[in-house]
C-alpha cells in the first residue's frame, strides 16, 4: 500500500467519524460495498479520482480536504526586521487550557510555504496525545501567519469544517523571548458558542505541569483588567 493511500484514507475516516456515519451510511452514499470503503480507509486499495469527488460530497467538505501532501517545511527568516520569536522557526508550539475537562491542549504548528515577504502558509494541529503522532488530533487547521510592526496574526480554518474560523493575536513578538502570550479567538463545539483564551506560544515544548495549568488559567488579574476594559487582554 502506498503512502498517498494510506493518508487519503486516514482523511476519510477521521472525517467520516466526525461526521457521525458509519461505514454503511458512507458506503451507502457513494454506493460501494461496506468492504470497499474500509480497504479505502486503510489505504489497502487507492481511491479514484471520481469517487472521491463523491466521498468528498458525502462527508460535506471540499475534495481538497482528502488529499495528502507530503509535509515539507519552510524556515521563517531570520533578519532583524523580522519577529525575533519567530526567526528561523520550522515549527512551534501553543498551550491552552481547557476549563471544560481540565485539561492542557497542545498545539503544533508547521510551517509550510511563503506567500509573501511578511506571510506564510501554516497548518496547525490541536488537541493529540502525544507530539511524535501530532497529526492525528482533534482538530486540523490550515491558514496564514502574518507580520506586522508590532502584532503577529494568525487566521486558520478547520479543515473538517470550513465555516469555522479561528485566530491569534500576539503582541511584542519582535521581543527576544522562548514564549510568548496570544489571544486565541474560535468556535467551540462543545457547547456550541464562540469563545476568546489566552494561548501560551512557545519556540520549544514545554513541561505540562502544575506550574503550566496555573500559568494558562485566567487569574484574578485576568478578571480585574476584563471588568476595567469590559474586554479580555492578554499582556
Amino acid at each position: 500500500m502506498s503512502e498517498i493511500s494510506v493518508e487519503i484514507g486516514k482523511q476519510i475516516r477521521n472525517t467520516r467519524k466526525k461526521r457521525k456515519m458509519t461505514l454503511d451510511n458512507l458506503a451507502s452514499e457513494i454506493c460501494k460495498s461496506k468492504s470497499t470503503v474500509s480497504k479505502y480507509e486503510k489505504g489497502e486499495i487507492a481511491v479514484d479520482i471520481e469517487t472521491l469527488y463523491e466521498i468528498a460530497d458525502a462527508l460535506h467538505i471540499h475534495v481538497e480536504q482528502l488529499l495528502y501532501q507530503r509535509p515539507e517545511r519552510s524556515c521563517l527568516p531570520v533578519e532583524k526586521n523580522y519577529p525575533t520569536f519567530f526567526q528561523g522557526l520550522s515549527l512551534f508550539y501553543a498551550y491552552l487550557f481547557d476549563g471544560r475537562n481540565n485539561t492542557i491542549l497542545r498545539c503544533h504548528f508547521d510551517v509550510l510555504s511563503q506567500v509573501d515577504t511578511n506571510q506564510y502558509k501554516i497548518m496547525m494541529y490541536m488537541n493529540f496525545q502525544d507530539y511524535e503522532n501530532y497529526q492525528s488530533c482533534e482538530n486540523t487547521y490550515y491558514g496564514y501567519i502574518t507580520h506586522f510592526d508590532a502584532v503577529t496574526n494568525i487566521h486558520l480554518t478547520n479543515q473538517h469544517s470550513p465555516m469555522e474560523e479561528a485566530s491569534a493575536e500576539i503582541l511584542a513578538s519582535y521581543l527576544d523571548a522562548d514564549t510568548k502570550w496570544g489571544l486565541w479567538k474560535g468556535f467551540s463545539s462543545r457547547p456550541m458558542m464562540p469563545i476568546a483564551t489566552k494561548m501560551l506560544f512557545s519556540r520549544h515544548r514545554l513541561e505540562e505541569n502544575a506550574a503550566l495549568i496555573k500559568t494558562l488559567k485566567i487569574s484574578k488579574e485576568d478578571i480585574r483588567l476584563l471588568k476595567l476594559y469590559n474586554m479580555l487582554s492578554v499582556v
